[in-house]
């Protein structure tokens, strides 16, 4: 298994881009066999410590297969709607796994 979890931070007023991007995208990764397993909005009240910048979302992915990845990230609706993501998204913070308990 392959876990991304992914901070997402959008430019003001780019909300509706983005959520238009993640209409299209989301629902195909389970062609892929990818899974949403977690999207979090989270408020300025939900940090409770850090230096960082607080994300628009919050995303925990998974995929069975690096190879299932990386046929999501090439996926042809996907790639016709990068503009949005383009647009909308400031910046992404990836953050990788691979579901171990091991620290």
């Amino acid at each position: 298994m392959v876990y991304l979890t992914q901070l997402v931070y959008v430019v003001p007023g780019g909300e509706a881009a983005f959520h238009e991007f993640e209409d299209l995208v989301l629902p195909r990764m389970g062609l892929y066999g990818g899974e949403l397993v977690l999207r979090l909005r989270p408020d300025a009240a939900a940090k409770i410590g850090g230096t960082g910048e607080t994300p628009y979302e919050v995303h925990v992915v998974r995929f069975e297969t690096e190879d299932g990845l990386a046929r999501f990230a090439h996926d042809e609706v996907r790639q016709r709607a990068l503009h949005l993501k383009d647009r909308s998204v400031r910046q992404v913070v990836v953050i990788r796994g691979d579901g171990s308990h091991r620290v």
